[in-house]
C-alpha cells in the first residue's frame, strides 16, 4: 500500500471529513442523533440546523436546533423547539446565567425586576460546564421552557416573554450571532 493511502481510500474517512469540513456551506460535524431528553416530548424532531460558538477564535459550543417542523424565524416561539449547546470549554453556571440575560435584555430593555427574577432563575438552574457536557432548551408550549444537563432535567422556567427572550439568544433578528443564527435556522448567510 503506497503511503497517504489507507484501507478507506486516498484520504481516508478522518482527511474526508477534514477536507468537508473546509468547504463553505458544509456542517462541521455529522447531524447528531436526537437527544435523549427529546426521546419521549418531541420524538418526531429533526435537526433542523447547527453551528458553532467562537469567542476570540476558540470553539465554545456546538449548537443544534431541534424541531419536528420546519422553523419561521419571525415566529420562532410558536412551534414546539429544543437547542442544545454542547460546549468545549469549561464555564461557570453563574457565568452562563449572567451572558445569557445580557443577551435577552440586549433585544430589548428587560425591566429591572424582570431581569432579576430571570436571572436569578437560570442561576438556580444551569450548572458549570465541561468540555462535552451538554445544555438542552426545550419549549413544548410558549408559556414554558424546560431545562437538561446531559439529558437530566434541571427546571423549568415559566413565562411567555422569558421564552421568546431565551431562544432569541440565537434566533431572533437581533442576536449578537446573526452568522449562527442563519446556520441554525437553514438561512442564506
Amino acid at each position: 500500500m503506497s503511503a497517504g493511502r489507507g484501507r478507506r481510500g486516498l484520504l481516508g474517512a478522518t482527511g474526508v471529513a477534514a477536507l468537508l469540513a473546509l468547504l463553505p456551506g458544509v456542517p462541521r460535524a455529522l447531524p447528531a442523533a436526537l437527544p435523549s431528553e427529546l426521546r419521549g416530548p418531541l420524538p418526531a424532531a429533526r435537526l433542523q440546523g447547527a453551528g458553532t460558538l467562537r469567542a476570540l477564535g476558540f470553539r465554545i459550543a456546538d449548537l443544534r436546533l431541534w424541531s419536528a417542523e420546519r422553523i419561521d424565524p419571525a415566529a420562532y416561539s410558536g412551534l414546539p423547539l429544543a437547542l442544545e449547546l454542547q460546549y468545549h470549554r469549561s464555564l461557570d453556571g453563574t457565568a452562563i446565567a449572567e451572558r445569557s440575560i445580557d443577551e435577552m435584555d440586549r433585544q430589548s430593555a428587560l425591566p429591572a425586576d424582570t431581569r432579576m427574577r430571570w436571572r436569578d432563575a437560570l442561576r438556580r438552574l444551569l450548572p458549570d460546564v465541561r468540555p462535552g457536557d451538554r445544555l438542552t432548551g426545550l419549549l413544548l408550549n410558549p408559556s414554558t421552557t424546560h431545562f437538561f444537563h446531559n439529558g437530566r432535567p434541571l427546571g423549568e422556567v415559566a413565562g411567555d416573554d422569558f421564552a421568546v427572550r431565551f431562544f432569541g439568544i440565537w434566533l431572533a433578528p437581533r442576536t449578537s450571532e446573526p452568522a449562527l443564527r442563519a446556520q441554525l435556522l437553514g438561512l442564506p448567510a
